[in-house]
């Protein structure tokens, strides 16, 4: 019976999946997957034929192979491997280069002979391409074929960096890269336009020959394209798709990759379920937009002929849950995120006493306020609460070089104006002029260079923050150390960092947080300045008595907004709330126009806030409810 049960929820599913509660978990699996066939190959004399994915993906993976190497003695003498792909033309010696991260996360780790490590040559000439691609088929071919192919999977499907239109048949071959794949990997290059425009990659054909298919995907931001690999049809639009054809795949993921798989998303298409009152909101509204219905206006066939009948004979009629999940709704909308003054606040999200609060928005880079919740945030200074703004990181990442040289001739003209000496100025300058000339993509900058961009983003935030209403005494500055580190990569959380929030939450005492809560942030800063305060807040905890009063309130950022179902807190905007709210975000001139990490969205960073709060506005109109022009959404957290 239990099997027929599995077999049932994952009838959509037309390959095997298995999924972990968390990427660490499902990493140490796959790690331990490989380390059986190296030891069965080395009890049998025999060699293990390995082929590796780059990118996060495989990182934790690489991660605990090194540690079962070092700490329980597994050795790599016998294997041989055979990466998927590397960009062309790349230098093996480059920041980006296939070639380095292997040797940094896997190989300079462990005892695997360097003769044994075969990887995609990026240096060649293009006429000698086709020929290394024919032998390193015949190499693979040569050792025994490859015992096992963990992959990992890109936006676009692409396995390796077999892009949309691969055949099914393709060998290892010079390709083409998708521009989606070239946005996403901009950050590593320092912009796209220093993103190479091809790859030398193994395959679909190639990869097919493995004994053994992993495929790995973690995070929400993989979870609509596991859904087509999985549950969609074949089509060379999807190259991961393919898979489906392969007797020998498994696809492994965390919770959130595999959210949107219909076992997960939608349980009661594929099964009975227990129907709490979480439950039935996310299906009732699913329902609503399914028939392009008001919830109201929803009927007992509806939910009948939607693989929701078990719901409307457990706990119907349909009206009435109907008016419940209404209800729900309705009570999430309120003008006043700070509670509202005398009034009843049993069915409003936020709390009437004390009347006058304390309210801290913490901000994971100087835009992320304004961008995300500036119409929160004008508001809450508007009805007179104590609202205080701390910008976690400096985001010095994020600024031109020539915005650092603009600034600098402006400071130099400045002085000259007033009568002071400029040749200390001029000579910092004719020293980040010749740096920015002979600088190489994601090269790390001169620290007086880092300063400098960080000094712009500070005077952006502060104007944006003075234009919400905020008197400088209440903008906060952390500059948390974990994230100084000039490079994408940054550095592990200390207790520095945990630290600096504990102080200033504790000298604010707040009754409100606003915290980032945008877990699928490209950047991931998000998430980890969110675990910095909760650490902090977790510990406060313990002893002080205003933190068992202090709601946290999360809040998305540009890239995406929480799932209707999810939303706890929706503040309206008028029209005018919307402009203030773009004149708040205009502050940050060095974001405007192209910013140097745009992600996959090329829109302008206001664009797509007043877009995206005025289809969150949209959805609750298309459920029955009023017609905003724009809402702000928060979810809270609880301790």
């Amino acid at each position: 019976m239990a099997r027929l049960n599995l077999l049932e929820e994952t009838r959509f599913e037309k390959l095997p999946v298995k999924v972990y509660q968390d990427e660490e978990t499902a990493s140490v699996k796959v790690a331990k997957r490989i380390a059986k066939i190296i030891k069965k190959k080395q009890e049998e004399g025999k060699k293990a034929v390995l082929g590796l994915a780059t990118g996060a993906t495989p990182v934790k993976v690489y991660e605990e192979l090194i540690r079962l190497h070092k700490e329980d003695g597994l050795s790599f003498k016998n294997v041989i491997t055979f990466n998927l792909d590397e960009y062309y033309p790349m230098q093996p010696d480059e920041n980006q280069s296939y070639v380095k991260f292997m040797d940094e996360n896997l190989f300079n780790h462990i005892d695997i002979p360097r003769e044994n490590i075969n990887i995609p040559d990026g240096t060649l000439d293009k006429e000698d391409i086709a020929a290394f691609c024919l032998q390193y088929e015949k190499k693979i071919t040569e050792v025994g074929g490859l015992d096992l192919q963990i992959l990992g999977i890109g936006r676009t499907g692409h396995i390796g960096f077999n892009e949309p239109g691969s055949a099914p048949n393709s060998g290892t071959r010079l390709v083409t890269l998708d521009d989606l794949t070239r946005r996403d990997a901009s950050r590593d290059f320092g912009g796209k336009e220093n993103v190479p425009t091809k790859a030398i990659t193994m395959g679909i054909g190639t990869i097919f020959k493995a004994r053994e298919i992993i495929l790995m995907a973690w995070s929400k931001k993989k979870a609509s394209i596991i859904k087509k690999a999985v549950e969609g049809e074949i089509s060379g639009s999807v190259p991961a798709t393919y898979l489906q054809l392969n007797d020998h795949v498994e696809f492994i993921l965390d919770e959130d990759a595999a959210s949107e798989l219909t076992r997960f998303d939608t349980p009661w298409l594929v099964k009975d379920c227990s129907w709490d009152k979480d439950q039935i909101k996310k299906a009732v509204i699913w329902l609503s937009n399914a028939v392009n219905k008001p919830i109201l206006k929803l009927t007992d066939e509806d939910y009948n002929s939607h693989g929701m009948a078990q719901l409307a004979t457990e706990k119907g009629p349909a009206y009435n849950i109907n008016i419940d999940v209404f209800n729900q709704l309705q009570h999430t909308i309120t003008g006043w995120p700070g509670g509202k003054p005398n009034a009843d606040d049993t069915q409003r999200p936020e709390r009437a006493e004390p009347a006058k609060k304390r309210s801290i928005i913490f901000s994971p880079h100087p835009d992320d306020d304004v961008i995300s919740m500036g119409g929160t945030f004008i508001r809450l200074v508007d009805q007179g609460h104590d609202v205080h703004v701390a910008y976690q990181t400096s985001g010095n990442t994020a600024v031109w070089d020539t915005d650092v040289l603009r600034y600098v001739e402006f400071a130099i003209d400045f002085n000259k104006s007033i009568g002071e000496d400029t040749s200390k100025l001029e000579e910092i300058y004719n020293n980040f002029n010749k740096f920015i000339a002979e600088k190489r993509p994601n090269d790390i900058d001169l620290r007086e260079i880092m300063d400098v961009k960080g000094f712009i983003r500070k005077t952006e935030a502060i104007a944006g923050a003075r234009y919400a209403g905020l008197k400088d005494e209440k903008i906060h500055f952390m500059a948390l150390p974990f994230y100084e580190t000039g490079k994408k990569v940054k550095s592990p959380v200390t207790e520095e960092d945990v630290q600096i929030t504990m102080d200033l939450l504790q000298k604010v005492k707040p009754h409100q947080i606003f915290a980032a809560g945008d877990f699928a942030d490209p950047h991931g800063t998000h998430v980890v300045c969110f675990n910095i305060i909760i650490e902090a807040m977790n510990r406060l905890r313990e002893t002080e008595e205003w933190t068992k009063d202090c709601w946290l309130w999360m809040y998305r950022g540009a890239w995406q907004e929480f799932d209707m179902h999810d939303i706890e807190m929706a503040v309206p905007l008028s029209p005018q709330e919307v402009a203030r709210k773009r004149e708040a975000i205009f502050k940050h001139q060095s974001q405007k126009d192209t910013p140097v990490f745009p992600g996959d969205d090329e829109r302008e960073f206001w664009v797509r806030a007043e877009e995206r709060n005025s289809e969150t506005a949209l959805e609750y109109h298309n459920l029955g409810l009023a017609n905003y022009e724009a809402i702000e959404a928060f979810v809270r957290w609880k301790f």
